[in-house]
């Protein structure tokens, strides 16, 4: 999750229809059920929409700048009143002369900043916690945010007021209003702050329900005020823990929520901070939970009335068993994916490994079972803002997005191929699905002497973990010498190109005997090649000026590239699993120490070409130090070869 890393009236529901892109059945369910433009009067302000797209009429200078403190529905900080949070409007000045608009709204913990924070120890022979890594007091969130400065609210005119990101340069002139929200219990908002749980849900709802005149609002002078000038059409988006709140929000069906543009966020919160039943760690945030997080987002007013909450959290997370609990199901968004009425834009970052694949690839699946419309991004960077990357294409792109479910333009937003690819060379390929249509398992067997087609003889292999000190990078370079901290089985040469796009899934009978449960599958690619990495790189050399600036907020802004290194292997996926969890992740079963056990576990889901000419790998640890808890060393991990697998879905 990026943190400031260390670095009136409800509309009619549309119609639900079976997925199926680019039929003429589909197309016709899903217009009639879009909001129509209004006839007006004459003379009223209105949109300017010219070959299906809204236009650039409206002043981003002259714009109404509104704040509004919006009930919710719960009372989670137990002071005996319901939550509100904190709006912070922008939208055209002829919103005050008739024109009703639609929103965008960005919902996040991170408008206020956050605090200094101790991360739990993952040294697990050490008990409580004592002091961890810290980040730094004002690093920002990368990508759309940055926090906000209060500075009054009423009177302001949008021209005095810088607004984060690129939604009020580009889309307020196109006739949308842009808001941002203060999630429970931080920045202007009340309630508290729980990682994920249901009452941030409904505080992020609260305002799409203001929007629709489902809920109360006040000025910052406390007179109620509402949205007379909202159409009550909604779209929700934002990078990290401002991605996750869309899904959350559109999970409960909220009526008027009409798209959702999630970026690198959350689908499952026990897939952020556990896996495979263990502990396990977001990228570059080793030691973090649920309760660390959410004291760094507790920026409200009188904190210490969440003080109870949050000891809560500590409490009922569990960092001993790992198991899938109901703390861990209430902040699950799949298991209600079948009630999103909104159009999905997903977007992910293949070299995301704080908010991993896994999560943009479960809501893909969970999206398709139900027949949401959806559409996919997937880039080749890490936890990042895409809009530099491509900003030409975003922008048009997420423009036809929210015209379309917004404004209910037929503009061919739904007529495209759904799915785009980064490829290696960085170059998009355009696709029906993900995986890729004609995608097939391959099978490889870990034998003694490396991957192959067919299985080998049964053969004990072992290896003595050394995870607690030694990070997986380390232990999987130069897979051709023996070592005795980790096992690691290769392919010869690739005679051609292997695409693997989807989830691996592995099948070990192994063993585990000493003080660690974990057991840390790693596909690696092994050959010289310059690969991308998870950052960017700005190109300072020229700015691009996308929309209407103000004074402190030009409108444009600098192109990213790719970061690149040129090595000798990259780990390309992970998995874990822990052996106590072997038959399920909301319980253990008791392991006796040498018995082997059949062990089945999947790795995060992937789309990467491994080159003619490399090796493909796979290497078998205990402790990964960077993201599992770490136990004393010596635990040895013992695994029968010949009869362990490796499954890959290799596009055709």
């Amino acid at each position: 999750m990026a943190r400031p890393t260390r670095t009136g009236k409800a509309r009619t529901a549309r119609a639900r229809t079976a997925y199926g892109w680019g039929t003429a059945l589909l197309a016709v369910s899903l217009l009639a059920a879009l909001p129509a433009p209004a006839a007006r009067a004459a003379g009223e302000p209105a949109l300017s929409i010219v070959g299906n797209r809204t236009q650039p009429v409206f002043s981003r200078a002259d714009a109404v700048h509104q704040q509004v403190d919006v009930e919710t529905e719960v009372d989670s900080d137990g002071d005996g009143r319901r939550d509100t949070v904190r709006m912070r409007i922008l939208r055209p000045r002829e919103t005050d002369a008739g024109l009703k608009v639609a929103t965008i709204v960005e919902a996040s913990p991170y408008w206020a900043g956050g605090n200094d924070v101790r991360y739990h120890d993952v040294d697990v022979d050490v008990d409580g916690l004592p002091a961890g890594g810290r980040p730094a007091r004002g690093e920002r969130v990368p990508g759309l945010v940055a926090p906000y400065e209060e500075r009054g609210a009423a009177g302001l005119t949008a021209a005095s007021v810088p607004w984060p990101g690129y939604t009020d340069n580009y889309f307020l002139p196109r006739g949308y209003a842009v808001a941002q929200v203060d999630s429970l219990g931080t920045g202007g908002s009340t309630g508290c702050p729980t990682s994920g749980g249901r009452n941030e849900t409904l505080g992020a709802k609260a305002a799409v329900d203001w929007l629709n005149g489902r809920a109360r609002g006040w000025d910052p002078e406390g007179r109620p005020v509402g949205a007379a000038w909202s159409t009550g059409d909604t779209a929700m988006m934002g990078i990290s823990y401002n991605g996750t709140l869309p899904t959350a929000v559109a999970t409960t069906g909220v009526e008027g929520l009409k798209a959702i543009v999630p970026i690198s966020g959350i689908s499952s919160w026990y897939d952020y901070y556990r896996a495979g039943g263990g502990v396990v760690a977001p990228g570059g945030y080793q030691g973090e939970d649920a309760d660390v997080l959410a004291e760094y987002v507790h920026t409200r007013a009188d904190r210490e009335v969440c003080r109870p909450v949050i000891d809560r959290l500590t409490r009922e997370q569990d960092r001993v068993t790992g198991d899938f609990t109901g703390f861990w199901r209430e902040r699950d968004y799949l298991r209600d994916a079948g009630r999103i009425k909104a159009g999905v834009f997903l977007v992910h970052g293949g070299n995301d490994w704080n908010v991993r694949t896994g999560h943009f690839g479960q809501l893909w699946e969970a999206l398709k079972k139900h027949g949401v419309p959806r559409k996919l991004w997937l880039h080749q960077a890490g936890h990042v803002n895409p809009m530099p990357l491509r900003m030409e294409e975003w922008l048009d792109q997420l423009h036809l997005w929210f015209d379309h479910w917004l404004y209910g333009l037929d503009n061919g937003a739904l007529a495209e191929p759904p799915v785009e690819v980064e490829q290696s060379d960085f170059s998009w390929r355009r696709q029906s699905d993900w995986p890729a249509r004609g995608t097939r398992d391959v099978r490889l067997w870990l034998n003694e002497g490396g991957l192959a087609p067919l299985p080998g003889k049964p053969v004990r292999q072992t290896a003595t973990d050394r995870g607690r000190t030694v990070p997986a990078e380390h232990l999987v370079a130069d897979p051709g010498t023996t070592r005795p901290d980790r096992l690691a089985y290769t392919t010869g040469p690739l005679p051609a190109d292997l695409r693997v796009n989807g989830v691996p899934e592995l099948s070990v009978r192994a063993s585990l005997d000493g003080s660690s449960p974990y057991v840390t599958a790693l596909l690696v690619d092994y050959g010289t090649g310059t690969r991308a990495t998870a950052g960017t790189v700005t190109d300072t050399s020229r700015q691009v000026c996308y929309g209407e600036g103000v004074p402190g907020d030009t409108g444009c802004a600098y192109r990213t590239r790719h970061r690149t290194e040129t090595a000798d292997f990259k780990i390309v996926s992970r998995g874990w699993l822990d052996i106590r969890n072997r038959h399920s992740i909301e319980r253990q079963s008791r392991v006796v120490e040498g018995r082997e056990y059949r062990l089945r576990w999947a790795m995060q889901p992937q789309d990467y070409v491994f080159e003619k000419g490399h090796r493909l790998g796979v290497v078998l640890i205990s402790t990964d130090h960077d993201h599992t808890l770490r136990h004393p060393a010596g635990t040895e991990l013992a695994v029968r070869a010949g009869v362990s697998s490796v499954t890959l879905p290799v596009a055709g």
